[in-house]
């Protein structure tokens, strides 16, 4: 058993309660590598932001869970070294699939986990929920569930249809499962193809598909009924078109790309709403980066001159989303 507090990092529980007291969101940064790992402690040391680091079952199998330990704990002294007293730094489970998954996180150093049986039938998602938090909070271990689908493809989460959470399940499910913090659908999805060009309409001027927008009214239900209870929103990237554009300029094929606009994201991290998870962002930032510089220098080799500049990208996307879309920068406790 490996213990996250012996290796520096921490939970959700005060995170969450301070972003929710405060009128911001926590960033949850998925990573699968070194160089995204970098990116995401730098930025989150230069705004002075608490961060989460998320890791989906695909990233743990790619890139393994010894060697993910050691990054966790490398991170937290990768930030003091960067000049950060007290980092607070999250290592998360995204979208485990099983008890024996979380267990296995937990046992080997995760600070919080995501059990999500949100495809299951509601009693089946409440007793897997309940199984994994009553094993959780033996460690001190946060434990997010979820109610309601979210449509699109991401590593292994894959579904066609979103289905909306329910509010008037919510005070249920978390009653019933001890849950520290809750995923709900509310029209975000996974992916960089978050909805069909059906769904959308155009915009007169540039003719780009612009989104359906959120039902806010499903989450301003939810927090009544859930008052001053942790909400997380996935498949919450934005899709930025000028790395869309990059990629397709440099031999992609990016077609009908379409994120979440971040005026509604600001507008969620301003609620209930304490976590907002973003993964294809980043992996745009850093394609776009990469291709760019193999373009223009055809022919270089080494790793590191391009993974380099694509650390840079990414460490760019991270400060904005921090600053102009989360509002969490300046938020550690000095």
């Amino acid at each position: 058993m490996v213990d996250y507090k012996q290796i520096g990092l921490v939970n959700t529980r005060d995170m969450f309660a301070k972003a929710v007291g405060g009128g911001y969101a926590i960033p949850a940064f998925n990573f699968n590598n070194l160089e995204q790992m970098q990116a995401i402690i730098m930025a989150a040391v230069e705004t002075k932001s608490p961060v989460i680091l998320q890791i989906s079952k695909g990233a743990r199998n790619y890139a393994n869970q010894t060697l993910l330990r050691y990054m966790a704990e490398g991170a937290v002294q990768y930030a003091k070294e960067l000049g950060c007293a007290h980092p607070e730094i999250v290592l998360h489970l995204d979208h485990g699939d099983s008890f024996e998954l979380c267990k296995s996180c937990i046992e080997m150093g995760f600070s919080s986990v995501m059990i999500d049986g949100s495809a299951l039938p509601y009693d089946e998602n409440v007793a897997l929920t309940r199984r994994v938090v009553d094993y959780a909070h033996q460690y001190d271990v946060t434990v997010e569930g979820e109610l309601g689908v979210l449509a699109g493809v991401e590593d292994e989460v894959s579904a066609a249809e979103s289905h909306y959470t329910k509010p008037e399940e919510v005070i249920d499910f978390v009653t019933k499962t001890g849950v520290d913090s809750l995923a709900i659908s509310i029209g975000t999805s996974h992916g960089a193809y978050k909805f069909t060009p059906e769904q959308c309409t155009k915009d007169p001027e540039t003719g780009r598909l612009l989104p359906p927008p959120l039902a806010f009214d499903v989450l301003e239900a939810i927090e009544k009924k859930l008052p001053g209870f942790p909400i997380v929103l996935h498949g919450s990237s934005s899709v930025p078109q000028e790395d869309v554009d990059t990629i397709n300029a440099y031999g992609g094929n990016l077609k009908a790309a379409v994120g979440i606009p971040e005026e509604q994201l600001r507008k969620a991290a301003k609620s209930a709403v304490c976590k907002i998870n973003i993964d294809s962002d980043s992996r745009l930032a850093m394609t776009a980066a990469v291709r760019k510089t193999l373009a223009e220098k055809p022919a270089e080799f080494d790793p590191r001159k391009y993974l380099g500049p694509a650390r840079d990208h990414m460490k760019e996307l991270y400060i904005h989303k921090i600053v102009n879309v989360l509002g969490s920068d300046g938020k550690l406790a000095q």
